[in-house]
């Protein structure tokens, strides 16, 4: 018990210091475990086969496979049709979205899947970065205790219940394994009040923080930096070529060059789709034209030109789905051979697939005949283009993109394939006759197989800090139960404790203590140390061990205020959040998220 305490002791001093990497920590906990035989030497290494360690990395390979196909970017579509122009709206559908995401895959991924859409949304809705970020990662961290794969400490839960039963004292229950949705009344309670919480006070305080997000985003990211630096604005229309059109037998180069035209990026005739076709692409009767600007000017050119407009992208939904095409920004450097030449000689959209919308020389912007201005060396060049065409071409080095965009492949084109398999796997898991490692796992290989990923992708999908930090420390936690560390703690912490006290205050100081603890040793250290304290302490005063258990595993993400929560860590950067604001906002939140968790354990227990 000693050797085992010592040992919890020195991993919570080396975490609070953070002069050793944490994963190292949990190693070296991991080789002393076995050296002092603390744990047998054929189990020291079964962490890394855990059902949660496997569950942890196949939620992360279904994560991305999802992000491949574009659903984030649909959603944030969606989100702000649904919204209407109202700030309020946008936010609480974001979030609310947000959280349910959550419930299927881990936390960290989810938000980093809606950090660059809380960007977009904010360019595009007025809102600053720091008034979407929080309440979004709040829900996304309330939101994970909606199922046992939501959060880590969650997909923990199962295995440390079923390694508790080695040690429980004769006449004790079984623990039994909670079911894919035990804690879904409990998530949808903490969702709720943190959703109203932000509605009817966050949202203020939120209004009050100073500015610190403006510098902290990528502006070549966003619509509206487009729009004011060069002019170049609106949404995508397709516009089709109708029998009485002047257009008929046009090339593309000689519609572009229409009086008061829109941006015209695509074109689909005798069923091939083109984006940036080439300047002598003919355009047929039936055929179909991208068109980006403002509606009125769209509706203006498609009346005069007798076109059938469509604020439905029908034909063009793949090719302008952000996730796989959009503008960028390039700079011509001066070792390029592009020096001297027009894009009409060097045939950009022929031979390269990208379309030159601007060129911001010595500071003036120019857009009226690009295609005919000859390159200089230090021309900022506006791109539109499909993101692999692009660094295709970026790789030849005559042009340095400064835009940030997806460097992976994307496939929005397996959508369907990605939520059909998604969906299947849920109904496997819920289905509670496999384990959800084996069901997620049967969804990653669904993945692969069906080409929504490749293995290469599947594999750099993975965090292994933190697959390794739950791998290593999971036998720490066998040991304070097979020690009978935790018993003896939970028995010295009851004589202390004034006789008489109700189980519920005991749940309360359990939650409390476990948030605390989080705040040291990450939610998972949190998580493996606390939950055989947590049941031994049930068992010695009467209470249900499960409920004391499942308090603990939703305690260890109760941190709103500082980086030791990693899906907070992820936002205080860019949003630009003070030390200070966070604890003023966050703290309330922690609260309450305490007492709700209490007060619906003891309901449903």
């Amino acid at each position: 018990m000693k050797i085992v305490l010592a040992l919890v002791g020195l991993t919570m001093v080396l975490f609070v210091f953070q002069r050793v990497r944490a994963d190292l920590v949990a190693l070296v906990v991991l080789v002393m475990l076995g050296l002092t035989g603390l744990v047998a030497p054929e189990d020291v290494f079964n962490g890394f086969s855990s059902n949660a360690t496997i569950s942890v990395i196949a939620t992360m390979i279904l994560g991305m496979g999802l992000d491949r196909t574009g659903a984030l970017n649909r959603l944030a579509g969606w989100l702000l049709r649904r919204a209407k122009g109202r700030e309020d709206r946008l936010l609480m559908l974001t979030a609310g979205i947000a959280g349910l995401n959550s419930s299927v895959m881990q936390n960290p991924s989810v938000m980093a899947l809606y950090m660059p859409v809380a960007a977009r949304l904010a360019s595009r809705s007025g809102l600053r970065l720091a008034q979407m970020l929080l309440p979004i990662c709040v829900a996304v961290i309330m939101g994970g205790t909606l199922t046992m794969v939501g959060s880590s400490p969650l997909i923990l839960l199962n295995d440390l219940l079923t390694a508790a039963n080695a040690n429980l004292p004769s006449g004790a229950a079984t623990l039994e394994s909670l079911n894919m949705f035990a804690p879904l009344p409990i998530g949808l309670a903490l969702l709720a009040a943190g959703l109203a919480y932000f509605h009817f006070r966050g949202n203020r305080e939120l209004r009050a923080l100073e500015d610190g997000s403006e510098g902290n985003v990528t502006p070549a990211r966003t619509q509206s930096y487009f729009a004011s630096a060069y002019g170049i604005d609106g949404d995508i229309y397709e516009l089709i070529v109708t029998a009485e059109s002047p257009l008929v037998g046009m090339t593309f180069g000689e519609a572009e060059s229409i009086h008061d035209a829109p941006v015209l990026l695509a074109l689909k005739s005798e069923n091939e789709s083109r984006l940036a076709p080439p300047a002598d692409a003919r355009i047929w009767v039936g055929s179909v034209i991208g068109a980006m600007g403002q509606r009125q000017q769209v509706a203006d050119f498609a009346q005069n030109q007798f076109l059938r407009l469509s604020t439905r992208l029908r034909n063009f939904g793949d090719l302008f789905n952000p996730s796989r095409a959009g503008i960028a920004e390039a700079v011509v450097p001066p070792t390029s051979k592009f020096i001297g030449k027009s894009a009409s000689e060097l045939s950009l959209r022929k031979k390269y697939g990208v379309r030159l919308l601007a060129i911001n020389r010595d500071k003036q912007v120019i857009r009226e005949d690009v295609r005919s201005m000859t390159l200089r060396a230090g021309d900022m060049l506006v791109l539109h283009s499909i993101w692999q065409d692009l660094a295709k071409t970026a790789k030849s080095l005559d042009f340095i993109i400064v835009t940030d965009y997806p460097k992976g492949e994307q496939r929005p084109h397996k959508f369907k394939i990605a939520m059909a398999i998604f969906a299947v796997t849920m109904l496997i898991a819920l289905s509670s006759r496999v384990p959800t490692s084996v069901a997620l796992m049967a969804g990653v290989a669904g993945m692969l197989v069906f080409g929504v990923l490749k293995m290469d992708e599947a594999y750099s999908a993975i965090n292994w800090k933190t697959v390794f930090l739950m791998a290593c420390l999971i036998p720490l936690g066998w040991a304070m139960d097979s020690s009978g560390a935790a018993a003896w703690v939970a028995g010295h912490t009851i004589e202390r404790l004034p006789s008489g006290l109700p189980i519920w205050v005991l749940e309360i100081a359990v939650a409390l203590l476990t948030a605390a603890f989080s705040l040291v040793i990450s939610h998972v250290g949190a998580t493996i140390v606390v939950v055989p304290l947590a049941i031994n302490l049930a068992l010695a005063v009467g209470g249900n061990p499960t409920a004391f258990a499942l308090i603990v595993a939703l305690s260890a993400s109760n941190n709103f205020m500082t980086q030791s929560n990693p899906v907070m860590s992820m936002i205080i950067g860019p949003a630009g959040y003070k030390a200070r604001e966070l604890w003023r906002i966050g703290l309330p939140i922690s609260l309450l998220y305490t007492a709700i968790i209490v007060l619906m354990v003891n309901l449903l227990f």
